[in-house]
């Protein structure tokens, strides 16, 4: 149990001059898909700043080991064996808990998993691709996959997806909920991709490439890297002429 104070209020408001624009014409798919109106700002709701909450009853033995979550009678999958850790924070910099993370990503040769992949490497037969984490108490998670191979997309002649594993987060409110993408440290396709070059600032890309972290590596078995997440954070509420929270 922890003495924490649960973090309530409504949360701030996005920094839509920090997140990618949603019309962006060089992503093909965002100009079908972009709203064709003026986006309206509402006041967060009770079942927005609210749920959805999660235990470790909820996860299964090996979720957070893709490794081994889809091995063939005790086959392991090809490719770098990694390590991937870090920490979810809000914009405060206060921990979240219990926060949900999925993950999905194609395996070593770039292949996803699924029935519409087109991409002609090969399928591994002992890697599903997608794994789960809760997050402890002071919001760090940490979970064992292959590192992903880049692949081909039809968004122009020659366009590749740099390597790269997508996240999912649920915080402590529907409204905190994230879904993103984290890149590897010296990937040189990073800046050459559109989805990437969407992102008006080059800070918050930098946010989403992971380091290199040799002092979480297993000797002769994985190497490590390092992803923290930041959610949005919390507005204080007034609790009897006081601000609380903060």
């Amino acid at each position: 149990m922890s003495n924490r104070k649960p973090n309530t209020g409504a949360f701030f408001g996005r920094d839509l001059n920090w997140h990618p624009p949603a019309f962006a014409p060089a992503y093909k798919t965002s100009v079908l898909r972009s709203p064709k109106k003026a986006l309206l700002s509402l006041d967060n709701t009770l079942t927005e700043i609210t749920g959805p909450v999660f235990g470790h009853s909820d996860l299964g033995e090996l979720d957070n080991d893709l490794l081994l979550n889809y091995s063939q009678d005790g086959g392991l999958p090809v490719g770098e064996r990694i390590i991937v850790h870090g920490r979810v924070h809000d914009e405060r910099g206060l921990p979240v808990p219990n926060a949900l993370i999925e993950v999905w990503q194609p395996n070593a040769g770039g292949r996803y998993r699924h029935k519409k992949e087109t991409y002609i490497a090969p399928l591994d037969h002992n890697f599903g691709g997608c794994g789960r984490v809760l997050t402890d108490e002071n919001g760090a998670y940490s979970f064992r996959t292959v590192k992903p191979g880049p692949y081909p997309w039809p968004n122009g002649v020659n366009d590749w997806r740099p390597s790269h594993i997508h996240f999912s987060i649920f915080g402590s409110g529907f409204a905190q909920r994230l879904i993103s993408q984290m890149y590897f440290e010296g990937d040189p396709l990073i800046w050459r991709c559109p989805i990437v070059r969407s992102i008006p600032d080059e800070n918050a890309v930098k946010q989403l490439i992971a380091p290199l972290d040799t002092a979480n590596t297993i000797p002769m078995d994985s190497i490590a890297y390092k992803f923290d997440i930041i959610l949005r954070g919390r507005r204080s509420t007034l609790f009897e002429n006081r601000l609380e929270g903060n």
